[in-house]
């Protein structure tokens, strides 16, 4: 289950503070795998990046009784000047992965991201196909419930992509999904649900393919805002249960 109570954030700008939604509450529906569509700066990465923990609201809560990933690809978290192995152990430590455990991750990692001798180079020095490579095998290599996916199959070559299809289609047999992307067939092939998100609100369809329909429109349908649930409290962000 996840859930979003009266979510909102917005960023400083040079010409004043952009709000990228505003007071959502939504129940994400479970055992589904969802694609979250929106025009660009709608917020959707930044939403998956909230539900991933990395990122924060400026109010509202993610209450969740799942284990969730980070968004799949993001590269930005790693240490520039640890070796992708020390930086894959570091995570894995953070997760409580030890021992045969770990060394199992590692394998996977190295063997998935196809970077060669690189996997025990300073990350400083990889290509960004290289980061993303490494960031993609260490999402798959470790266990969740839920696993989010932002725009990872826009990054490597063909083969890079078919490998990320692959495990998809894989993990998918024992673990949702929710995808932010821009290719249609993808999310057609791998979503069931589609939610469309715009300044309005945010809106849950039962068949990806509606919400396909709206994000091909331009957002031209009208996307029904939610109503926030309290305005009193200021909860913490991200909420286990």
């Amino acid at each position: 289950m996840i859930k979003l109570e009266n979510l909102t954030k917005s960023y400083r700008t040079p010409h004043g503070r952009k709000v990228l939604f505003k007071d959502v509450s939504a129940t994400f529906p479970e055992g589904k795998n969802i694609g979250i569509l929106g025009r660009n700066g709608a917020g959707k990465s930044t939403l998956l990046r909230i539900m991933g923990g990395i990122d924060y609201p400026d109010y509202g809560k993610v209450i969740t009784d799942q284990r969730i990933s980070w968004p799949m690809g993001l590269s930005g978290g790693f240490q520039g000047s640890m070796t992708g192995r020390e930086n894959v152990a570091f995570i894995c430590g953070i997760h409580g992965i030890w021992g045969g455990a770990q060394r199992k991750v590692m394998d996977r990692v190295q063997d998935f991201a196809e970077i060669g001798n690189y996997f025990d180079v300073p990350v400083k020095s990889y290509s960004s196909g290289m980061r993303s490579r490494l960031a993609f095998g260490l999402s798959i290599s470790v266990d969740f419930d839920i696993y989010l996916v932002d725009e990872v199959m826009s990054v490597g070559d063909a083969h890079f992509k078919k490998k990320c299809e692959a495990v998809i289609s894989e993990k998918r047999k024992d673990s949702s999904f929710i995808i932010v992307a821009h290719a249609m067939q993808m999310l057609k092939k791998n979503c069931d649900v589609g939610i469309y998100l715009d300044s309005s609100g945010l809106k849950i369809f039962d068949a990806i393919e509606d919400a396909i329909e709206i994000y091909k429109g331009n957002g031209a349908g009208k996307v029904e805002k939610l109503q926030p649930q309290s305005k009193n409290e200021i909860a913490s962000p991200f909420v286990k249960v």
